[in-house]
């Protein structure tokens, strides 16, 4: 399954990601097999506190609630990216069903850990990938 062509800095609604990558509907990390992708939703009206500096964005891992790991699920995906060959695409949100494509990303260096409150307000350990655009 080829993914249809987005243009960079437009935006797209939730339903139209899901059809152009074949992926779920709900989450900030989508794995999709059929097009062996990953998008990953930066939702800046969120728990999440992903942050661009210097052309990095650091983009938080996969779980509100309690400490993160590196080995859960898509987080794992993320890490492995360079060598598990799932592309990645990244989408920013600022509103509700509105989602900025920024195009293909890849990691920018190794994962790293920080404390952020999670959606129950509570601190905890957090994976951040940091993520430039190709």
């Amino acid at each position: 399954m080829i993914i249809r062509n987005l243009n960079i800095n437009q935006t797209y609604t939730n339903a139209q990601i899901v059809e152009s990558f074949q992926c779920g509907n709900m989450g900030g990390m989508r794995r999709s097999r059929k097009t062996n992708s990953l998008v990953l939703i930066s939702k800046h009206n969120s728990c999440y506190n992903d942050n661009w500096k210097d052309g990095i964005l650091n983009y938080t891992g996969m779980g509100k609630n309690g400490d993160q790991s590196i080995d859960f699920a898509q987080n794992k995906t993320l890490a492995d990216s360079d060598k598990n060959g799932v592309e990645i695409y990244l989408f920013e949100s600022f509103e509700a069903n509105a989602y900025l494509y920024r195009g293909r990303v890849k990691l920018a260096g190794d994962p790293f850990y920080d404390w952020e409150c999670g959606d129950d307000h509570c601190k905890r350990r957090v994976v951040k990938f940091p993520l430039k655009i190709c």
